[in-house]
């Protein structure tokens, strides 16, 4: 709808706007010459990087990247959408947003909808008040409910009665109460969608009403029923829970997301506030996306039971594509039974608090999962579970994050290390031996070898060792088979480099040599240790001299062949003599 509003009046309210004032309104600003510095109230941080510049109507985090002017400012941090943002702005200076017609009559329809929606919420608590609500009451007792927590999110109860909402609302309030469907007309007769229970009103980030959830006091087949999708009211959108804890908390820095009502209200009641439940199931992309607008950090917190893994897997999995990095996501998985409404009960905020502290990481719960049922020594499972979690990692967006859970794939699917023997049935592992006398052979631990090709190999010694490449680099020369190393090792030598951290150090701060030498290691999956790579480049500097010692004999024969011996020189003729002498010496 931001095509709706002339550009003309977003211009003007924008210079109308004292974005130091507003921001300041809702996070604390401290003056820094003719700007402003705060703590970045859309990422956690210690040391303040959040600029304002008055001047220039604009702000900018370094450490997050936010960046933007009023609107975005106040779309991000109340959570709204472009429209509902310039309206907060223009009733902060006293103007009205001059919409055209069609536009006009969508918001006023909207608007409709959610007084009907407000009034229905204040009918439904009023009734929890009244004597026919004692059922109602009796009910949040047992479980626990204070009155100050009922008052908080406004809970309620639905009269048995079948027409109690429709004859308590006016004229005026009917028809949109029917179209957001809490009353029904289907068969010409009007009839409450709730009836006989305990009600939990769903607001957005306004604090308007948009829909309810209820609860049966009876022996209703469905325990919660919800409000039908509306105009006002997609479920994938809405989270329950939010508003209230932008109203206890000055800035959400991370988000519990449970799975019911009862579970945000009991943990709010015991000072847990950021807690909230997706109204769909927080399994799918626009609820990850609902939520991710709020925070970059979210905790899911599942029951412990097999219902609860299955959810927390389809959660995991589906916020794989939206994984970019400073996306911090963990996993809370509850003990069998329990829920958080009782657990914390049980056990107390504070406990509570560590289990959430203590949430699984993605990263981990991915793999913890993948793992099940494997046993990672036979090289059989470890396939599967490459199998199992490429496809998932896949899917994540390129980054620092994505490449980290690659390498932890491919440290997992790793052989163990350990040796091959001979046994009667052929080669078998005998696994993994440790230093030292102890149960099994006290052989020492053996390296299992890793097979690289010599251009591999050399760059990885002189990574290790830069000091070679003057003596490789001669070595490299001579073999056409050798020049990636060839290459590596002039470079090295044209720098001067003396240890891996100077090379490193200079790659990163140089593009152009990025690009030279970023596929020097290309294909290499398992990388040898610093003694390993170091005794492949000594072998080949010093080869076997018997291997040598014929080599030089066969080039001189070739040569005494070709030339008569008096055109030799003296001191050829002298190394040929010595050679055969040698030779004749040993093979009789």
């Amino acid at each position: 709808m931001s095509g709706l509003i002339p550009q003309r009046f977003i211009e003007d309210l924008l210079d109308r706007t004292d974005l130091a004032e507003l921001i300041g309104s809702r996070i604390t600003l401290k003056k820094a010459g003719a700007n402003y510095k705060a703590r970045c109230p859309f990422h956690d941080e210690k040391t303040p990087s959040f600029n304002v510049r008055p001047d220039k109507g604009f702000y900018h985090c370094f450490g997050c990247g936010a960046h933007g002017d009023a609107i975005s400012f106040v779309r991000e941090f109340e959570g709204l959408d472009f429209t509902a943002a310039v309206e907060e702005l223009a009733r902060r200076a006293g103007l009205e947003v001059p919409y055209d017609k069609a536009a006009s009559q969508q918001i006023r329809q909207a608007r409709t909808l959610t007084d009907a929606l407000d009034f229905a919420s204040e009918f439904y608590h009023n009734r929890l008040n009244a004597s026919e609500g004692t059922l109602a009451r009796n009910y949040l007792a047992e479980r626990g409910l204070d009155q100050k927590i009922i008052e908080l999110y406004q809970l309620g109860f639905a009269p048995g009665a079948g027409t109690a909402l429709y004859n308590a609302a006016g004229d005026e309030l009917r028809g949109p109460l029917i179209e957001t469907g809490n009353i029904s007309d289907r068969y010409g007769k009007p009839r409450d969608l709730f009836r006989n229970r305990v009600m939990f009103p769903i607001r957005n980030t306004r604090g308007r009403t948009v829909a309810f959830g209820g609860r049966t006091l009876g022996d209703d087949k469905a325990k919660y029923i919800n409000s039908p999708e509306s105009d006002v009211f997609h479920k994938s959108r809405e989270i329950y829970g939010l508003f209230e804890a932008r109203q206890a908390l000055r800035q959400i820095d991370k988000l519990l997301v449970v799975e019911g009502y009862m579970d945000v209200i009991a943990l709010a009641q015991y000072g847990i506030h950021y807690a909230v439940a997706a109204m769909g199931t927080a399994t799918n992309q626009d609820s990850l996306g609902a939520l991710l607008k709020q925070t970059r950090h979210l905790v899911f917190c599942f029951d412990g039971d097999t219902a609860g893994y299955r959810a927390a897997d389809r959660a995991m999995e589906n916020a794989l594509e939206l994984l970019a990095d400073g996306i911090h996501m963990q996993f809370l998985m509850l003990p069998k039974d329990e829920d958080p409404d009782t657990l914390v009960r049980k056990e107390g905020p504070e406990a509570f608090e560590k289990r959430i502290q203590g949430a699984t990481p993605l990263s981990r719960y991915l793999f913890d999962r993948m793992q099940e049922g494997l046993n990672l020594e036979l090289p059989e499972h470890r396939g599967e579970l490459r199998s199992r979690a490429e496809p998932l990692l896949n899917r994540m967006p390129k980054g620092t994050l994505r490449d980290a859970m690659w390498h932890e794939m491919m440290r997992l699917c790793r052989p163990p290390r350990g040796t091959w023997e001979e046994g009667r049935g052929g080669r078998q592992w005998s696994g993994p031996r440790r230093q030292g006398r102890g149960a099994g052979t006290g052989v020492p631990a053996q390296r299992e070898p890793v097979r690289l090709s010599r251009n591999h190999m050399l760059c990885l010694a002189m990574l290790e060792a830069p000091d070679l490449a003057p003596e490789l680099s001669e070595l490299c020369r001579q073999d056409r088979q050798l020049d990636t190393a060839a290459r590596f090792a002039q470079w090295l030598g044209e720098r001067q480099l003396k240890n891996r951290r100077q090379i490193l150090h200079h790659l990163a701060r140089a593009p152009e040599e990025q690009a030279r030498f970023q596929g020097i290691f290309d294909g290499i999956e398992h990388l040898p240790s610093r003694e390993d790579a170091l005794d492949s480049a000594r072998e080949l500097l010093a080869p076997n001299e018997e291997a040598m010692r014929k080599q030089r004999l066969k080039a001189l024969a070739e040569k005494a062949r070709d030339l008569n011996f008096a055109d030799m020189t003296p001191e050829e003729r002298q190394r040929l003599k010595a050679s055969l002498t040698d030779h004749q010496g040993k093979h009789g």
